[in-house]
């Protein structure tokens, strides 16, 4: 895992990689590599090393990246961003007959908003959207909205989906638990979402001035989906 000795998770990762038929691409925003609670990590940890490729970037053309527009241009490739017409995940798992690809964008909400929409290649594929029935177990950053997931939470669930058994979500979480159970007990607070702390008037930030983060905000109170 690559962490001191004192908070060392490799006790908590899988002794073998799990077995998996689909691949991981992740996205990452360079702010995210630097990140000292990334998950991203733990989640290649737990896989294959050719079933989660990391590419770490803002900006990605077909000349530069010819094997992800490849990716991209498969019609059993899938990424996991929300879309108007997307298709339900367990639908495509059950009419899917080969293994797929699955694109993930790691990086804040905006980081990954602003990967996403400029960046063509990542509208070619099909855009299942997530069903969590809980809410995010990584507590010890803040979220949108309870059910809003981390990179490797997004992963095990769609794994779970996409490449049974049921239990390799437990598996891929694991780590994660421990990760935020070593940081609560070094100091590290609880946090809650942001739509949460502004429900209930414990956002403790300055409002911003930029009108169309303030109109998001105002649609997290308001129970809108944005």
């Amino acid at each position: 895992c690559s962490r001191p000795q004192k908070v060392c998770l490799c006790p908590f990762l899988p002794v073998h990689p799990l077995k998996v038929s689909t691949c991981l691409y992740i996205i990452q925003h360079p702010a995210e590599e630097g990140r000292v609670k990334k998950t991203v990590p733990l989640l290649a940890a737990c896989l294959p090393p050719d079933k989660c490729r990391i590419l770490v970037g803002r900006r990605f053309n077909e000349d530069r990246y010819p094997e992800l527009a490849t990716v991209c241009r498969n019609p059993n490739t899938l990424i996991l961003y929300p879309g108007a017409e997307a298709t339900d995940l367990e639908e495509v798992a059950m009419m899917s007959s080969s293994p797929s690809v699955m694109i993930i964008i790691d990086g804040t909400w905006s980081q990954a908003k602003d990967i996403f929409y400029k960046n063509s290649l990542f509208r070619l594929p099909r855009q299942p959207p997530l069903k969590p029935s809980v809410s995010s177990q990584y507590v010890i950053r803040t979220q949108p909205t309870p059910p809003c997931l981390s990179t490797l939470e997004c992963a095990a669930v769609a794994l779970s989906i996409m490449a049974p058994p049921k239990s390799i979500q437990e598996t891929i979480l694991h780590p994660l638990q421990a990760l935020c159970s070593f940081q609560l007990q070094h100091g590290a607070q609880i946090h809650h979402s942001k739509e949460h702390l502004l429900k209930n008037g414990l956002y403790d930030k300055p409002m911003p001035k930029n009108k169309r983060k303030l109109r998001r905000m105002e649609l997290l109170v308001n129970n809108v989906k944005i």
